[in-house]
């Protein structure tokens, strides 16, 4: 046995699912300073009880600690379906990370992460949940379901995902998001993590793309994934580097000084145009910053979830 080989291959997540509960039970706790005061982590959520009102659902354990009487809502009168698509092209593993914790990630382990965190959040809602995983190729597809089972066979391939080593792997994201509409027949929320970089520069058959899954009245957010330091703000010393596109291999040779104004007011501009375009097609677009914690995704989840009916 080559033992640098058996070290390098444990790399990844040690334990998602046990980070996944850290970014809620973390975001939970904040929460009593939030609109959102009805959520809970153990069922769909909670309503006040009203006299009269059958005492079978009365969360008794609420009512040690707040002397006030509410009743559980189950799935059956949430019923939301939610489907998760993830972005594993090369440059969705930027930077490189061997070890992934929850302040040090890259594009696809915060992805990775934020994905298996509204899982949590889902399972405990008793709602179901499917995947779509795609690069090249489209991956991995799972449908719409609540099982622990379930659950724990998406977090293993959200696993995969992260720990894959995908040589510049290019996509075309329109394609893609045309095949995972098709799949998705019952009215959904879906969460798409991306980069946004294409190899076709074509965002007429992307947004068309983004209207199929719309398709049947499902609701869409984007959650543009991007490093903000690196990838908007240029931030990189100025000795002489190599930058190489992780998709098609090619690379210049450059000072980042040269070129740090024009690159992020190009950006910048790029930004911009995809805001406004998911606006005027009425898809929530989510800036998601690979520094910043999971506050913005989580609660981008729960705003979304009272809208949806």
């Amino acid at each position: 046995m080559n033992l640098q080989n058996e070290l390098n291959k444990a790399e990844g997540f040690k334990n998602l699912e046990l980070l996944a509960k850290q970014v809620v039970e973390g975001f939970i706790a904040g929460m009593h300073k939030s609109p959102f005061h009805g959520f809970s982590a153990e069922f769909a959520e909670h309503k006040i009880y009203n006299r009269g009102e059958s005492t079978r659902h009365i969360d008794w354990k609420l009512f040690a600690k707040t002397d006030k009487l509410y009743t559980k809502r189950y799935d059956d009168e949430t019923n939301l379906r939610c489907h998760i698509i993830l972005d594993n092209s090369s440059s969705m593993h930027y930077p490189k990370i061997n070890s992934f914790s929850i302040g040090h990630l890259n594009k696809i382990g915060f992805s990775v992460l934020a994905a298996a965190s509204l899982m949590q959040i889902l399972k405990k809602q008793r709602d179901a949940v499917g995947l779509s995983i795609y690069s090249d190729n489209y991956d991995y597809y799972a449908p719409e379901k609540g099982s622990e089972r379930h659950h724990q066979m998406l977090l293993n391939h959200l696993s995969q995902a992260v720990i894959a080593k995908p040589l510049n792997k290019k996509t075309e994201t329109y394609k893609y998001l045309h095949e995972v509409a098709e799949k998705i027949h019952r009215r959904s929320m879906i969460f798409l993590f991306t980069d946004m970089f294409q190899t076709i520069e074509d965002d007429t058959k992307l947004f068309e793309a983004l209207r199929h899954l719309k398709y049947n009245k499902h609701e869409v957010i984007l959650f543009h994934v991007y490093d903000k330091a690196k990838e908007l703000q240029f931030d990189f010393d100025n000795n002489p580097k190599r930058f190489i596109d992780l998709e098609t291999g090619e690379y210049i040779n450059l000072y980042a000084d040269a070129i740090k104004e024009s690159y992020s007011q190009s950006v910048a501009a790029y930004f911009e145009a995809l805001r406004l375009k998911c606006a005027q097609y009425k898809i929530k677009y989510v800036e998601a910053d690979i520094n910043k914690d999971f506050n913005t995704i989580l609660t981008t989840y729960l705003i979304e979830r009272q809208k949806f009916s």
